[in-house]
């Protein structure tokens, strides 16, 4: 018989609510809860590796534009707020003099 067909430690007693201090039962949930995120992000990663590509560019230059118009109407209000406060200031400064 060779050394690799006898066990060299005693396999460990499984492992129950009343052999747990709180703390590792605490740890065994956080990292339960941990293995079930890790598993939901796989799935969204596989959804989103399987979806055509030219889907999602679709998509994104969707969105590319609604953010280019709302970064327009941004520049553009701000502008106005910026010129409505000059000409505000050059009429306060002419009745002053």
């Amino acid at each position: 018989m060779s050394t690799f067909d006898t066990p060299t430690h005693a396999p460990s007693p499984p492992l129950t609510h009343d052999t747990l201090t709180p703390l590792e039962q605490e740890i065994l949930d956080e990292y339960a809860r941990l293995l079930g995120n890790m598993n939901k992000l796989s799935t969204t990663l596989n959804d989103l590796a399987d979806s055509p590509t030219a889907q999602v560019l679709d998509s994104l230059r969707g969105l590319e534009r609604k953010m280019g118009l709302v970064f327009t109407l941004l520049k553009a209000s701000v502008y106005s707020i910026v010129l409505q406060t000059q000409i505000r200031q050059e009429e306060g400064g002419g009745e002053g003099r």
